[in-house]
């Protein structure tokens, strides 16, 4: 082979691999999560979010670099650990020039055109399925994700997939597309409401209502709850007698019998937000709480609309979770 032609072939490579350079903007997410990305503490289909954006990303056009800002050292190693083919390097973390980042809207043929991509780590990307084009989500508030889910579910979970070792008695009642993973079980009459995603190992118990939700892995439920329009990260237990709605639930969280998050104002007006000393509206008039990583909420405690619980709290039973502002 001559020179030249290890020269073309060198060329095709690099116009044939894209190069993903990632980027955080602000959010209001950061109190829920120990980890140091929001790219990392929220999942999708129990994936990681940078994770599911990077293999979405290579499907289209194979990666061959991948630089991280240089704070996000928890993001680094995930990403090397997940695609040791891939290179990952630093880079210095001031935002980049925004000019390449993809927009709502992008056709999947569009991707052959492209050689480098910049990506917001707060980026949620998936594939419409009435026009076959790419939807990016932008992340800066709870209820953002809270939307997000639910459409990428509206466009994934079209058909029913159960596990072959998930238990599912004749008594329960599966009512739209769901997917249920490995070791699920769910006990006798229930009703589980689709489009769903159920992680692997979870437990919903007797008797409960659960509908149009995300739960990441080792989620329980207790018996006779009300599990609705949530996002669970997962390894997370509710007791008995429960009420969850529009809500977002980070890792390792314990609810306690009879405790539940109101999702609508007795004005049914937009539900408030408090985000520091501000009070911001959030737009809609159905939204519950957002629970912390590593949080214990007791038993007979009610959580206000729009309220957040930061991680590792501890919620003393019988409390009603408010605001000193009036939201």
């Amino acid at each position: 082979m001559t020179e030249q032609q290890k020269r073309q072939i060198s060329s095709d490579l690099i116009d044939f691999y894209l190069k993903l350079i990632f980027f955080e903007t602000p959010h209001h997410l950061q109190l829920i999560s120990h980890h140091d990305s929001m790219g990392l503490f929220l999942k999708v289909f129990d994936q990681p979010l940078v994770i599911w954006n990077i293999k979405f990303i290579d499907k289209l056009k194979k990666i061959d670099t991948i630089l991280i800002p240089e704070k996000n050292s928890e993001i680094y190693l995930t990403i090397q650990e997940n695609f040791p083919s891939i290179k990952v390097e630093y880079v210095k973390d001031e935002l980049p020039n925004l000019s390449n980042t993809i927009q709502t809207g992008t056709k999947i043929s569009d991707f052959s055109k492209l050689d480098e991509i910049k990506l917001n780590f707060n980026s949620l990307l998936f594939q419409s399925k009435q026009t076959q084009g790419i939807i990016i989500h932008t992340i800066k508030y709870p209820w953002d994700y809270l939307k997000s889910i639910k459409e990428i579910m509206d466009n994934y979970v079209l058909e029913s997939k159960i596990a072959s070792s998930a238990t599912i008695p004749k008594t329960t009642v599966l009512d739209g597309p769901c997917v249920i993973e490995d070791n699920v079980i769910i006990d006798d009459f229930c009703k589980i409401k689709g489009p769903i995603f159920i992680g692997k190992d979870s437990f919903i118990g007797m008797g409960s209502l659960v509908r149009n939700c995300m739960f990441g892995a080792k989620t329980s439920i207790g018996f006779n709850c009300e599990i609705s329009k949530s996002y669970f990260a997962g390894q997370t237990e509710i007791a008995h007698h429960n009420v969850i709605l529009d809500s977002l639930i980070g890792d390792n969280v314990w609810f306690g019998g009879y405790s539940g998050t109101a999702n609508v104002l007795l004005t049914k007006k937009n539900v408030k937000y408090q985000i520091d000393e501000k009070i911001i509206d959030t737009g809609i008039n159905h939204f519950g709480a957002v629970v912390g990583n590593n949080s214990a909420v007791g038993a007979a405690v009610i959580i206000l609309p729009g309220r957040q619980i930061s991680s590792n709290s501890t919620i003393q039973a019988g409390t009603i979770v408010g605001k000193k502002n009036d939201v």
